[in-house]
């Protein structure tokens, strides 16, 4: 009897065997839907000033202490591809402002989870969507009104205006320090910002993490703060000129190879006081420019090194070519390729190199007053390594934060006050709509109440006590109205001074909506079989551990 083999028939027939296929409302979108309220729910607990930290173990067995949404997604790796789709988003917002990638990822998340009800409800996917988007629509028309009236003839230079916008975001990651961590970043800031703030550089504020002491002994150094010491015995200059060598302090060898046939022990000597000679002459001319500051890229040759130390010349060595990139940016130097002669045009200058002992580091200090745009260093002090980096992950926030400022300084009250009075708004809105889109309107207003829900929710308060009063508070016409977290009150927002960048929210909400509607018009998932051999961590068969 010959054996009859089944043919395989539908999409099995047309793909290779291996492959996963999910389709329909309930295999598809829901399960979608599933997967990015789960991420929203990791992110939304870390939300706000209050915002709880996740401790997250990333694939190298670095351990991540942080509420930073940003930081918190890119560590857990997500696999699925539709909560991929939101950590994108969050990832644009990240990339375009710098802040806000938990209000994109929440947000995102909760547009999802009022889908699903409205699915439920029996309204198909492709009406939500049409829905959503007149509601995202009419949500940014509300929030240009929302505007606070002149915040956008800012001065960028003005140090009370920078903090009054820069405060929110720091807080948000370090609730309590942002007034002593305000006003440094924004000193820095204001420090490197060049004649057009469009062109402010985020690269050219750094942060030097030194254990030990602790916040309050934070400061600014205008210039650079090398975590080296200097080469050499020279530990101090003042006012100097700089040369930088791209390939180190060294006796070149040639390209070619030769050998040298040696009589005796006078040719011997000779031999090696030649090479001798040829790097002191090469020092000596580095002396002879005016230079006293020599900054190497590679090694410093002990020969070479005698010689800076007998023309009284400081050596400091960079290994980094980013760092070198920066030194030269800083002190207005130009890196020359191999030793030699420097042009006069080709020297730097620095006000003082000095290597100084902060908390048990040596540290070299390169500060230069004068550069125009030259390169700040904020030294964060912790007592901890996880600490620290929680800190350099405010500095990066109010940074970027100072940059989007540059572009647009435009405001809008915080604290939740202007989401419930887009939610406010856009209910009404809802209300005048015709068809099925007035659901899908109304539940995208809904969500706008997860914010000051959420704020309150991880300060302790009552949510639903905070929710009314706000509304009631915005319904008889003061739209500033927002949370005051550490009284568990209502207060206006001018008061509180609690200020959000309009772009912030602007982009925050359009990509959540964006996201939410790309992952509601998936209706099929396709997965074809996952290429190479057996998955990291997983032996095959037949092979020992090695001992």
């Amino acid at each position: 009897m010959v054996g009859y083999s089944m043919q395989p028939y539908g999409i099995q027939s047309m793909l290779k065997e291996g492959h996963r296929h999910l389709s329909g409302l309930d295999e598809a979108v829901i399960k979608n839907i599933d997967a990015c309220k789960q991420l929203s729910q990791i992110t939304r607990t870390s939300y706000g000033p209050n915002g709880m930290n996740k401790m997250v173990i990333n694939h190298l067995d670095k351990l991540f202490v942080t509420n930073d949404a940003g930081t918190i997604v890119n560590e857990l790796e997500v696999q699925h591809p539709a909560a991929k789709l939101l950590v994108l988003a969050g990832k644009a917002q990240q990339e375009e402002v710098g802040d806000g990638a938990n209000l994109t990822i929440s947000f995102a998340g909760e547009l999802l989870q009022k889908a699903e009800e409205l699915i439920r409800m029996g309204l198909h996917p492709s009406e939500i969507v049409i829905g959503y988007t007149k509601a995202i629509n009419k949500t940014l028309e509300v929030l240009e009104e929302l505007l606070e009236e002149g915040s956008e003839n800012m001065d960028v230079r003005n140090k009370d205006e920078v903090i009054l916008r820069m405060r929110s975001a720091v807080a948000s990651k370090q609730f309590g320090q942002e007034d002593i961590l305000s006003p440094i970043i924004a000193e820095a800031c204001i420090q490197v910002c060049p004649k057009n703030p469009a062109n402010f550089n985020v690269d050219n504020i750094r942060v030097a993490k030194l254990l030990g002491g602790g916040l309050l002994n934070c400061s600014i150094v205008r210039g650079m703060v090398l975590k080296s010491d200097a080469v050499g015995t020279i530990k101090k200059i003042e006012t100097a000129k700089v040369a930088v060598f791209v390939s180190g302090v060294d006796t070149t060898a040639t390209e070619t190879k030769g050998t040298v046939l040696i009589h005796s022990a006078e040719q011997l000597e000779n031999y090696a006081k030649t090479e001798e000679a040829k790097v002191e002459e090469l020092i000596k001319a580095v002396a002879d420019s005016g230079a006293k500051v020599i900054v190497s890229g590679g090694s410093v040759g002990e020969m070479a090194l005698h010689f800076c130390e007998r023309y009284k010349l400081m050596v400091l060595k960079i290994s980094s070519k980013f760092e070198l990139r920066r030194f030269c940016r800083t002190t207005g130097a130009v890196a020359m390729l191999k030793l030699g002669p420097p042009n006069p045009d080709d020297l730097g200058h620095v006000d003082s190199v000095s290597v100084e002992e902060i908390g048990g580091v040596r540290v070299t200090v390169v500060r230069n007053e004068e550069g125009g745009n030259s390169v700040s260093t904020v030294v964060l002090r912790g007592s901890t390594d996880s600490i620290l980096d929680d800190l350099v992950r405010a500095v990066d926030d109010g940074v970027n934060t100072y940059k989007a400022m540059c572009r647009d300084s435009r405001i809008v009250p915080g604290a939740a006050a202007t989401e419930i009075e887009l939610a406010r708004r856009l209910k009404e809105f809802s209300f005048r709509e015709t068809g099925l889109d007035q659901y899908a309107i109304a539940k995208f207003a809904e969500c706008f109440e997860m914010i000051p829900n959420t704020l309150a929710e991880n300060a302790g308060l009552n949510a639903m006590e905070i929710i009314s009063s706000l509304y009631a508070d915005h319904a008889s016409g003061n739209t500033k109205v927002g949370i005051d977290l550490e009284e568990g009150a209502c207060k206006d927002v001018s008061i509180m001074k609690i200020w959000d960048l309009y772009v912030t929210k602007l982009f925050a909400l359009k990509f959540a909506a964006d996201a939410a509607c790309t992952v509601l018009r998936v209706d099929q998932i396709i997965m074809a079989k996952p290429a190479g051999g057996p998955r990291r961590g997983q032996q095959p068969a037949g092979m020992d551990n090695e001992d």
